[in-house]
């Protein structure tokens, strides 16, 4: 079955590792065979790969675009998800559920799945960022002297470090 989509002004898109941007009106575009496409809103640059979790997906994402370094780019896929669901454990299930799809050599789901692995480690960095300013603001409030701060900062380098093996 065809695949159709709406194509806009200025809107990019990768079919088959080949980068396409629409410079007219809206475009409509039927694909009639296999093709690994991305549009725009799902391509990740190197650049923008600054996160564990958004280099699993970059790898994931070259994997799919181009076949011919698939190899390579599945084995740093492994590496970057390995280090991730060590330091993160709380993904397991995500990571187990890409490497599923992954190992049926169904790359576009796995992406789709890796974006839920992103938005998970914005959801712990976001819980860790709250839970440090809490425990920030508990210490300044109860340090009388700076001997008791300094005693209160060494409790809250052992609260970090038990909240990450969580």
């Amino acid at each position: 079955m065809p695949l159709k989509l709406d194509f806009k002004n200025g809107e990019k898109m990768i079919i088959n590792a080949v980068v396409l941007e629409n410079v007219g009106p809206t475009a409509k575009l039927l694909i009639r065979n296999r093709a690994n496409i991305l549009r725009e809103k799902e391509i990740l640059s190197e650049e923008d790969a600054a996160t564990p979790s958004a280099r699993v997906y970059f790898s994931l994402q070259c994997a799919y675009m181009f076949p011919d370094g698939q190899d390579d780019h599945l084995e740093k896929f492994e590496g970057f998800l390995d280090e991730y669901l060590k330091a993160c454990p709380s993904a397991e299930d995500i990571g187990t559920d890409i490497r599923e799809h992954v190992k049926e050599g169904e790359l576009y789901r796995a992406l789709k799945l890796a974006r839920k692995l992103i938005a998970h480690e914005m959801e712990v960095l976001t819980e860790f960022n709250e839970s440090l300013k809490l425990r920030l603001e508990e210490v300044v409030e109860t340090s009388e002297n700076e001997e008791e701060f300094d005693g209160d900062i060494e409790a809250l380098g052992s609260d970090l470090r038990e909240y990450m093996k969580d």
